[in-house]
């Protein structure tokens, strides 16, 4: 285990990371500011429960647990971007397809097509023909 670098400060670093404040950070976490500052400051330890919720933003728990990460963190997806890979893959096939179509459309680059054939749970997008 890295532990020459407290668990607090490891903490700082995945919520500077993921470009939260303490409020929005501790809310996750469902604690309150002052706990996630004790936290930080190394006066409290999070407990299973919180580690687990940010895990659910993107946290790296191994790494404010050990200090060691198996991979290069995750690319941070802003708002808007989460919010678009959400509702893609909550839509209907036919609505991927017209999504894809339309992001082609907006790039100016020619679309070889989208085929929207659906079976066995395929996404749309996977069989199409960039070209």
């Amino acid at each position: 285990m890295e532990l020459s670098v407290p668990i607090g400060v490891r903490l700082r670093e995945e919520r500077d990371r993921l470009r939260l404040n303490q409020t929005a950070f501790a809310a996750v976490g469902g604690v309150t500011k002052k706990t996630q500052m004790l936290y930080e400051a190394g006066e409290r330890a999070p407990d299973a429960r919180y580690l687990a919720a940010v895990h659910e933003i993107g946290a790296d728990v191994r790494y404010i647990v050990t200090g060691l990460r198996d991979t290069p963190p995750p690319e941070v997806l802003p708002t808007d971007e989460r919010e678009l890979l959400a509702l893609f893959r909550a839509a209907p096939l036919a609505v991927k397809a017209a999504a894809i179509g339309a992001l082609q459309g907006g790039t100016g680059k020619p679309s070889g097509g989208v085929v929207v054939t659906g079976s066995n749970n395929r996404t749309a997008g996977r069989d199409y023909d960039e070209k």
